[in-house]
């Protein structure tokens, strides 16, 4: 669901396989002189700036990212920062300038559909997976692993944490920020983590026979 026009600017930062997702946090170190740049302008504003993952071997960007607000700058003596940023809202790309030295896209800001029922359910089971998943894990790494204390409740908040942690598939990341269903995001996920679920199952059952 669109949720505003072309009338919005927006300074982009382009990384490589990475993704950023609303209220999730991403530490950054700016020493290009362009970013340089586009960091000393959005502080002077409102502080945001777009995040947009692009194809290191083409450098192409995708067309979805998310905002991001800087919490945190430490300014070096060298003139690089050492920023905090945390994931505000998701954004298709509609048009790019280059006029100045860092890239600006004109967005427009999207969110997701309204459910059609309660997903109270599907969250319930999401976080039950991630109890095994978490369970498994400390024990094939024979170590202590908690279950994370602030695994939020509401269930298009719960897709964003989940999507935010499937490490090492951008691809899978990307297409997650791209949706914009709720049950849909939280469905993929639900069989990202059943997979992973049963692959930490395996491995497990491999170390306890070679014991």
């Amino acid at each position: 669901m669109v949720a505003s026009s072309w009338d919005e600017a927006l300074p982009l930062f382009l990384l490589p396989e990475v993704v950023l997702f609303p209220s999730g946090f991403l530490p950054l170190h700016i020493f290009e002189p362009r970013y340089r740049q586009m960091i000393h302008d959005v502080l002077q504003v409102d502080s945001r700036f777009g995040v947009l993952m692009f194809d290191p071997t083409t450098g192409a960007p995708v067309q979805h990212g998310c905002s991001a607000v800087i919490v945190n700058c430490k300014f070096l003596p060298d003139g690089r920062m050492n920023i905090l940023t945390i994931g505000q809202q998701r954004f298709r790309v509609l048009e790019t300038s280059d006029e100045k030295p860092y890239l600006i896209g004109r967005v427009e800001w999207i969110e997701d559909d309204p459910p059609e029922h309660d997903l109270k359910a599907k969250a319930a089971e999401i976080t039950e997976i991630l109890r095994d998943v978490v369970k498994l894990s400390a024990k094939l790494a024979d170590k202590q692993i908690e279950f994370p204390d602030d695994l939020p409740n509401d269930p298009l908040e719960l897709s964003y944490w989940v999507a935010g942690s499937v490490y090492g598939l951008t691809q899978e990341q990307q297409t997650l920020l791209e949706l914009e269903d709720t049950e849909a995001r939280l469905n993929r996920e639900a069989d990202i983590l059943v997979a992973l679920r049963k692959e930490l199952a395996a491995r497990t059952a491999l170390k306890e026979a070679f014991k």
